[in-house]
């Protein structure tokens, strides 16, 4: 959609906000929405403001109850829009996608349901509803123009994701988002490249490129060893220091990309493999085109080129047909891993997905006991491998929002080359998000590091400038969003997606 198209639809002093659901990608759709609104000239609703004039829902469809949450949260709106005249509700996301029309059957009350195709399309789709009185429900079956060519508003000064593909060709029966993303779509290196180089030219110091298979890059564009290349093409860019990405897929992450990431410097060490399972059994009922062998043997070359990379993982329990023996698998291979964090999952039924109707659905006691085995063993690797980090000397990237106790412990908090927290004592010169810190690690707990003495060194940096010059503005700043993979040290019980949807 053209920038002529979207001016059409004008919020002049009209307030938005928006609830995002998911994964990552959600997330950074939901930073493109942001860019549309504002464009269109709509403003951030205050946090301590009465409600907002339009209320955008995002939503995932990988959980069994998503449908349920979001029905609730609309029900909830109702009273309110009956009493705010023009008050608009839209719906979008992957459960959109899924559901279309049902949604605006079940909550009559909503003014537009758009899909994960057509996100450009919010600001029209919301002035065609306030002009004609009608709901408007417009879901397109494929990709009518790159996520990454529509405006953005950034939830970070210094750090940001880089979309480097949408879809996903893999058939995974516990995952419905192929169906709802479509096959897929790679942009090309060029335009990564271009927006990566103006990101930096902001300020910018940290990129994570995101994609629903992000290894699988270059398939769409027939080059095999494409995101190698664009690791590497990622080294020379002057002024960026860190590189990230998320998620990959173990059938795809080839000796090409390991190499990458350890000869070029501004690759971080660390990695997200999602794991699934441990057994070869459950694997294949999973339709994962991989073994336990071949994951523990992409585990050990990546050991053996980064020896310190920080590797974390995606694991669902209960998966239908799941033996004791074939769980004992997944410990197994957890232990043999030594992930520094696992994401860990209670499987549970996706509507419209093959696994939903699998005969030898675990009962829920037995899910739940299994589940607390494995979260109890990855705490204890979790914690041994983070007292490997005590007395090291760590260069920190200053966060914002990351610790939640700073104000009252006098700390910063900030994450380590590979994306480990560390919360740290707050120097005496001042340090803002962005900068960048040494400091000598003191004590390890299982999801955070602890540098209690004083910094060894502060750098001031371009992102923490640009993060200031943000800041000194009057307009009212929404909160900050972790960008990178999965926040190493979330607490492990949590059942909800993390990275990737839990799919990859």
């Amino acid at each position: 959609m053209s920038s002529s198209d979207r001016s059409q639809a004008v919020g002049v002093n009209k307030s938005y906000e928006i609830r995002t659901y998911g994964c990552q990608m959600n997330v950074h759709d939901s930073e493109r929405l942001s860019g549309l609104l504002e464009e269109a000239g709509y403003v951030p609703a205050p946090k301590d403001g009465d409600g907002a004039d339009v209320v955008v829902f995002n939503t995932c469809a990988v959980r069994e109850n998503a449908d349920n949450r979001l029905y609730g949260n609309l029900g909830q709106l109702a009273p309110k829009k009956a009493a705010r005249p023009g008050m608009q509700i839209a719906v979008g996301g992957c459960l959109a996608q899924k559901d279309r029309d049902t949604i605006v059957k079940k909550a009559p009350w909503v003014d537009v349901v758009f899909g994960t195709h057509n996100i450009g399309k919010l600001p029209v789709l919301l002035e065609r509803a306030r002009v004609q009185e009608e709901a408007q429900v417009e879901i397109a079956e494929s990709l009518e123009a790159f996520p990454s060519t529509l405006p953005t508003r950034r939830e970070s000064a210094y750090a940001a994701w880089v979309s480097i593909s949408v879809g996903c060709n893999n058939t995974c029966t516990f995952c419905i988002v192929p169906a709802l993303r479509g096959k897929e779509k790679d942009r090309r290196p060029g335009d990564i490249l271009a927006e990566i180089e103006a990101l930096v030219s902001e300020g910018v110091s940290e990129i994570t490129l995101l994609g629903q298979n992000v290894n699988a890059y270059g398939s769409d564009i027939g080059d095999r060893e494409a995101f190698s290349k664009l690791l590497r093409a990622c080294g020379t860019i002057e002024g960026l220091e860190r590189v990230r990405f998320t998620s990959p897929h173990p059938r795809d992450f080839t000796d090409d990309v390991i190499a990458a990431m350890a000869e070029t410097p501004n690759v971080m060490p660390q990695l997200h493999m999602p794991l699934q399972s441990g057994s070869d059994t459950v694997l294949k009922a999973m339709r994962r085109s991989y073994r336990q062998e071949r994951f523990l043997g992409i585990i050990e070359k990546v050991r053996a080129a980064m020896p310190d990379a920080a590797i974390s993982t995606d694991i669902i329990v209960g998966f239908p047909g799941e033996t004791e023996e074939d769980f004992e698998q997944t410990l197994h291979t957890v232990r043999e891993s030594r992930f520094a964090q696992a994401f860990t999952f209670q499987y549970s039924k996706r509507p419209g997905t093959p696994a939903a109707d699998m005969e030898g659905q675990i009962p829920k006691a037995v899910v739940q006991e299994r589940y607390e085995r494995l979260v109890a063993l990855q705490e204890e690797i979790s914690w041994a491998e983070n007292k490997k980090q005590v007395g090291r000397t760590l260069e920190v990237l200053v966060a914002e929002g990351e610790g939640r106790k700073d104000e009252a412990t006098h700390r910063l908090s900030g994450r380590a080359a590979d994306n480990r927290l560390v919360h740290f004592t707050r120097p005496d010169e001042p340090v803002r998000p962005g900068d960048v810190v040494t400091v000598e690690i003191t004590y390890a707990a299982p999801h955070h590091l602890l540098a209690e003495g004083p910094a060894k060194t502060v750098r001031r940096t371009r992102a923490g400038d640009a993060w200031e010059k943000r800041n000194a503005a009057p307009a009212d700043k929404p909160k900050g969003v972790l960008l990178g993979l999965p926040t190493i040290g979330a607490p492990a019980p949590s059942p909800a997606p993390t990275a990737g949807c839990g799919c990859d």
